[in-house]
Parts: C-alpha cells; structure tokens; sequence
C-alpha cells in the first residue's frame, strides 16, 4: 500500500500524510531520502542564489567613476593581494542659505549632491542653469511619486559667485522667483574667498574673479555630481540636455548604490533565518531517526 507517513490522531483514527511511505504487513519504512534532501536544498537555494546573482551582476551596472585618487592601501587577503584606492573626499566648511541658515558640509554626508555656481545678477547663463536644476528638482518629486525612491537623500546645491552683492534676501528672493524647494535646495553665500577656495580647491570648478559683476564675469556652466562620502563623481554640461539625461541617470544610480563596507540588507535577513533552518533540518533529521529505528520484536 502507497500512502504516507501516519501520526495518529487523539482519537487513534486519524492520521496525517506527510512523507511517502511503503506499508508492509503492519510495519512502516519511510522512503524520504529524497524528499529530505530536496528539503536541504530548498533551504539553502536562496542563500546560494544571492551569491551567484550577486556574483554575475557585480559589473552588469557601470556606476560613475570617481575623481582625485589620494592613495592606495595593499593588503594580503588569503595569500592574494588587494589594493584599496582612497578617494579625495571633499572638506568640511560653513556657508549661509538663502533662509539665512547655516549649512556645514560635513552634515550633508548620506546624500548626493549636486552642485553649481551662479550669481543672481547674472544675464547670460545662470538663468538658464537654474531652470534645468530646477527641472532636476521636480524630477525627482515625481519619481518619488511613481517609484517609491526617497529623494530626501538628494541635496541641490547653487554657491553664489558674487556673495558680496547677493546677501540672503537677495538669495531667497531669487530662489522664490524660481520656485526653489528650500528643504532640498540651498543657495550659498559666505566671505568671498571661502567660496573661490571652496570652488578651486575642493570641487575644483575653473570659477574666476573677473572683477566686476558683469557680462564679462567668468564662471561654470558645469553641474558637478557629489556621492554620499563627499567623493565627486561627476561633471556635466548644465546647459546641454544630453548631460542633464546623463546626470539625472548617475544620480539615481548613486541614490541606489550601497557602501561596500556595510553588510546587505538581503544577506543579513538570510542570515537571520539560518537558526530556523538549522531547527528544521534537525527535527527532520531526528524524525527520520525515530521512525526508521529498528524496533525490538515481542517474544513469543
């Protein structure tokens, strides 16, 4: 007779199928050796699955490069050596929004960033630049909107190049006219020389002082595209659409990516589950144990 594995009920009638079995004259052999190992296996198929997918697609996503190499560390890891490149990381420093707040660099660590230069008096490109930024900006309310990507990691960044004329009120009334999202965007003044160093030295954007403020002020149409470390990851032409597509594609991407040296999400949750499955392969185990364990005969 061909059934399964019987557990008697309260009531000694009742029984339950579990595994396949093979009755003979009152005697039950369990023939589960298959069924226990395609068990093994659906518990460990996931875990084994995420490393091949992880290890087929490690370079299925070109993500941006990164700039300004500082340094490499060599290590020896299982008798192979690994060099470890350290990127330039931008500094910190303290500038004043257009709501008269102060921003520190360092406390916008977490988020990308993405970055210009402009002066409100400006009568060539700036206009311009901060339309496509804020093109930018209301791009990412949408997608937030239809995929669920939290845009509050994202910051806009537009430093004054004429920080002696364009004071708060002057910046604040510039982003109103615009329709600056002032949670997500600041616009930066501070001591002239800070912001020049700031633009030549840290994000290294050619901004020069050309004297005056007029049409022949010399600055950066370049959007410049900065990771959640502070490692600049990007410069693009603010005023052509081809690199605004290729700057908003590279800022989902860094939104995306993750810190190599944080453990995934995924594995830490297989991880989480290795005690329930070591359980049930041991009570599997020692049920198999139990029922296919010789029994003594009664004497005669």
């Amino acid at each position: 007779m061909r059934g399964g594995f019987l557990f008697p009920g309260f009531s000694g009638k009742t029984s339950i199928a579990l595994f396949p079995v093979v009755t003979l004259r009152s005697k039950i052999y369990v023939v589960s050796q298959k069924a226990f190992l395609g068990l093994c296996i659906a518990i460990l198929l996931p875990v084994i699955s995420y490393f091949v997918v992880k290890t087929v697609s490690r370079d299925a996503i070109q993500m941006p490069r990164k700039y300004y190499p500082e340094y490499t560390i060599d290590t020896v890891i299982n008798g192979k050596q690994v060099s470890d490149t350290v990127w330039y990381q931008l500094a910190n420093d303290t500038f004043t929004n257009q709501l008269g707040n102060r921003v520190v660099m360092d406390s916008l660590r977490g988020r990308v960033i993405i970055a210009d230069f402009f002066f409100t008096r400006c009568p060539s490109i700036c206009p311009y630049l901060t339309r496509n930024m804020k093109s930018l900006q209301e791009s990412l309310k949408m997608k937030d909107i239809t995929k669920r990507i939290d845009t509050t990691y994202v910051q806009f960044l537009s430093f004054s190049v004429d920080p002696e004329r364009d004071s708060v009120p002057v910046l604040k009334q510039y982003a109103d006219r615009y329709g600056v999202n002032h949670d997500v965007w600041s616009m930066l003044t501070g001591p002239k020389k800070k912001i020049y160093d700031y633009a030549l030295n840290e994000i290294r954007l050619p901004a020069q002082d050309g004297g005056q403020v007029d049409s022949l002020f010399i600055h950066t149409e370049k959007f410049v595209l900065i990771d959640k470390q502070g490692i600049i990851r990007g410069y693009y032409n603010g005023l052509d659409s081809v690199a605004l597509a290729k700057l908003a594609e590279d800022l989902t991407l860094l939104m995306l990516e993750k810190d190599k040296k944080e453990p995934s999400p995924v594995l830490a949750e297989l991880l989480s589950l290795w005690p329930i499955y070591l359980v049930v392969i041991a009570a599997v185990a020692v049920l198999m144990w139990i029922v296919r364990r010789p029994k003594n005969k009664k004497s005669s």
